[in-house]
């Protein structure tokens, strides 16, 4: 029993491990001419001069599910530029062969923006295009991640997470600062443990942090490394919860570029989170203010809904 238990362990890592592959080699292989003169110098690619979803920092995974969940969801962001975005963003969380393995999907469906001279100004818009940049909408970019639950929490042991995630390059609007119109991905790792905070209303109060290794590229030949991080403390019962974390991740152009002062490619954000569970609908309300480099407020409700699919043994 042991054996197979430690066959099935290393063929799921050795699964992992050769999608991490493919997603990678898929987004270094990928090239997109970036030639617009207004936005053609590398260090100007970054969340600081692009819409809200050009490349977020990502939610963190710490626990993997064996339920199909299905998620809706309507972002509203506040630009401190006077931009404003509200978007209709979908997402899948699917189990693969194993409760221990998770397909992600997610996309913001459509998006519509209003735009000010002030935020062209500084996102570089060039002037032939600001008519079509000043209002419009259109379709975001893709991401797909496989999620590896790599240990499950007991005793002292806590869940860890390992992710593997690709960016499309299907977002448009690159010569209107919308979308990066360029791959990326990033890898990462997380790990949470819950502790008892009330065992009479079954309340947990839960820890976690993340790490890891995030890139997109910038241009043809060139792309920017970033080092992904975070942390998260949250408090659980059986139908809702409430959390607040902060994550963000660091570019290399920030210190390699000719104009290191600006390329703003340090996103960094702190989101309050709260969940509501109805029997398999999941309601969700978050409020995400954007720090350093990432120069937005976004304002969330969604819906989810769960289907068990894989059940414990």
């Amino acid at each position: 029993m042991a054996n197979a238990k430690k066959k099935t362990r290393l063929s799921l890592l050795a699964t992992l491990l050769s999608v991490c592959l493919c997603l990678a080699s898929s987004a270094a292989t990928a090239q997109t001419a970036l030639e617009t003169p207004s936005l053609s110098d590398v260090s100007f690619i970054s969340p600081y001069y692009f819409g809200p979803n050009a490349f977020p920092v990502p939610d963190m995974v710490c626990k993997v599910s064996g339920d199909l969940r299905v998620e809706v969801a309507g972002d509203y962001f506040d630009g401190r530029r006077g931009d404003r975005v509200f978007d209709i963003s979908v997402k899948a969380n699917i189990p693969l062969f194993s409760r221990r393995v998770n397909l992600s999907l997610w996309i913001p469906a459509i998006e519509w923006y209003r735009n000010t001279d002030r935020n062209m100004d500084v996102c570089r818009v060039a002037g032939k295009n600001r008519k079509e940049a000043r209002r419009g909408s259109m379709t975001g970019d893709a991401y797909v991640s496989v999620d590896f639950q790599a240990f499950e929490e007991h005793d002292w042991v806590p869940d860890v997470v390992v992710r593997a995630a690709i960016k499309s390059a299907s977002g448009g609007g690159y010569s209107l600062a919308r979308y990066y119109d360029c791959p990326g991905y990033f890898f990462d790792v997380a790990a949470a443990k819950s502790f008892v905070a009330s065992r009479l209303h079954d309340l947990r109060l839960r820890l976690a942090v993340t790490t890891g290794f995030l890139c997109w590229q910038t241009g043809n030949g060139r792309q920017n490394d970033a080092v992904q991080f975070g942390a998260m403390l949250g408090l659980y019962a059986r139908r809702w919860s409430v959390s607040q974390s902060f994550g963000g991740y660091a570019g290399w152009e920030s210190i390699s570029c000719d104009n290191p002062q600006l390329a703003h490619d340090r996103p960094m954000v702190l989101t309050t989170e709260a969940t509501y569970r109805i029997k398999r609908f999941e309601l969700l309300a978050s409020y995400r203010h954007g720090l350093s480099d990432y120069p937005y407020d976004r304002f969330r409700i969604g819906l989810a809904y769960h289907i068990g699919i894989v059940r414990r043994r």
